[in-house]
C-alpha cells in the first residue's frame, strides 16, 4: 500500500481462453505492452453493503472466465475483502467492468480479520493488510501476502485460502521477512507486496516493496535500492532468491516531503523471468501525490542465489538484470495512479496474450481506482 463504477455496463466477448491458465502457457519473447484502453470505478462505491477502493491486487479466474480483486482495507471501513467481476476487452477496446459479489477472508477459527482496534493480538488475532493475491491453477483457491504491521509487532504472511475467502493454511516464509524491534529484518508496511504462481504452477514467487533494514538504504532520487524476490514450493521451502535492483526515484519532492520508490507487484513470465512493477510516489507541497509507473522484464539466469546472504548491504553478489518494457507516463493517459496490481488475462482473439494493471486508489478522493488492459506484444518465433 502506498503511505501516504460504473457498474453492469454491457459486456462483450472478451477473449478467446486457450489454457486453463492464462499464465501459464509458453510464448515468443515478450518485446512490448500496448495499451488497448482504460476503465475506472467511481471513489467509494458503494457494492453489497461494502465501499469499494484500495484495490492492491488481481488475478484471473480461468475456470469461471471472471477477475478476483482484493482490497487492502485493513478491516477499518469493511473486514479484509476481495471482488469477482467481470471485464470486457478485446483487442480494440476496454467497454466495461461489472462487480458481481464480494467475500471476505478469515481466520484460522473462522472468524473475519478484525481492524486494529478490535483485534485481540494477544490471542493470536492478526490485522491483514492484503496487497497481492493469486488464483491457484490447480483448483481454482486463493493465495494473498499480507504486509504485516512491524509498530505493534505483525509479521508479514502468506495465506491459502479457498475460492470464497475461507482460511486454508498459512505458508511458511523466510525468517528473515519478520519485523523486529530492532532495525533488522522488513520495513513498516514495505514487505510483501507481490506474488505469482511460477509458470509451472508448481511454486510462488514471493516479492519485497522495499529492502530489509540490513540490505541497505531505501530509493531516493539520488540513489536506488535492491529488494529479495524468493521463489518457495508450495510447503514454504525456499528454491531460490535474487537482488532485484530498483531505480532512483523518477523526480524530487517538495521541501519536507515523502518521495520512495519499491516494487509493487509480480508476475512470473516463464520459468526464469517475471514483470515487475516498480511504483513510485513523489509529493508535492500541497501533499499530493505523484506516481512514477514502469513495468520491467527481470531475468534471474546468471543472478546470485541469495538465501544464505543475511545482509546485501557490503555483500558481494551478482543482482538480477532487468529491461524496460513500459513506462506508463509515456501511454498519453490522462493520469497513472497508485499502480499495484498485475494480472495475465484471457488471451486475445489474435492470439496474443493480455495483462491488466489495476491502481489502489487508498480511498482518497485525490487518487482513482484505474483498471489498464493490454495486449502483449512479442517476437515470433
Amino acid at each position: 500500500m502506498h503511505r501516504f463504477f460504473r457498474t453492469a455496463l454491457v459486456l462483450a466477448p472478451a477473449a478467446i481462453v486457450l489454457s486453463a491458465c492464462a499464465s501459464f502457457t509458453q510464448d515468443a519473447p515478450i518485446t512490448g505492452l500496448r495499451l488497448i484502453g482504460e476503465q475506472r470505478i467511481a471513489l467509494k462505491q458503494a457494492f453489497q453493503g461494502t465501499t469499494v477502493g484500495g484495490l492492491s491486487g488481481i488475478d484471473y479466474d480461468a475456470a469461471s472466465n471472471s477477475w478476483v480483486m482484493e482490497s487492502d482495507d485493513r478491516s477499518e471501513i469493511n473486514p479484509a475483502r476481495f471482488y469477482r467481476a467481470t471485464l470486457a476487452y478485446d483487442s480494440e477496446k476496454f467497454s466495461g467492468v461489472t462487480l458481481d459479489s464480494v467475500h471476505f477472508f478469515t481466520q484460522p477459527d473462522g472468524s473475519r480479520y478484525p481492524n486494529l482496534a478490535h483485534a485481540k493480538l494477544d490471542q493470536g488475532d492478526q490485522v491483514a493488510d492484503i496487497e497481492t493475491l493469486r488464483v491457484d491453477p490447480r483448483d481454482g483457491s486463493l493465495w494473498y501476502g499480507s504486509e504485516g504491521n512491524r509498530k505493534v509487532g505483525l509479521h508479514p504472511f502468506v495465506r491459502h485460502a479457498d475460492r470464497d475467502g475461507k482460511f486454508l493454511a498459512t505458508l511458511p516464509t523466510p525468517a528473515m521477512f519478520k519485523v523486529s524491534k530492532d532495525e533488522v529484518g522488513s520495513r513498516n508496511n514495505m514487505s510483501f507486496e507481490g506474488l505469482s504462481f511460477a509458470a509451472d504452477g508448481k511454486s510462488l514467487w514471493l516479492g519485497m516493496e522495499a529492502a530489509l533494514y540490513q540490505d541497505g538504504p531505501l530509493a531516493t532520487p539520488d540513489h536506488g535500492s535492491v529488494v529479495r524476490i524468493t521463489r518457495l514450493d508450495r510447503s514454504g521451502k525456499v528454491l531460490g532468491q535474487y537482488a532485484y535492483p530498483i531505480e532512483a526515484v523518477a523526480s524530487r519532492p517538495a521541501p519536507g516531503r515523502e518521495a520512495d520508490n519499491g516494487v509493487s507487484e509480480i508476475l512470473a513470465v516463464n520459468d526464469h523471468q517475471l514483470l515487475v512493477v516498480e511504483r513510485a510516489g513523489v509529493e508535492n507541497a500541497a501533499g499530493v501525490y505523484a506516481n512514477h509507473v514502469r513495468i520491467y522484464l527481470m531475468e534471474t539466469d546468471g543472478a546470485t542465489d541469495i538465501q544464505a546472504i543475511p545482509a546485501l548491504a557490503g555483500a558481494s553478489y551478482v543482482p538480477a538484470r532487468k529491461r524496460l518494457l513500459l513506462d506508463l507516463e509515456k501511454l498519453g493517459l490522462a493520469r497513472v495512479d497508485n499502480i499495484e496490481g498485475m494480472a495475465w488475462g484471457p488471451r486475445l482473439a489474435n492470439g496474443s496474450r493480455s495483462l491488466v494493471l489495476v491502481s489502489d486508489d487508498n480511498f482518497n478522493a485525490q487518487q482513482v481506482t484505474q483498471i489498464l488492459a493490454f495486449e502483449v506484444l512479442a517476437h515470433p518465433r
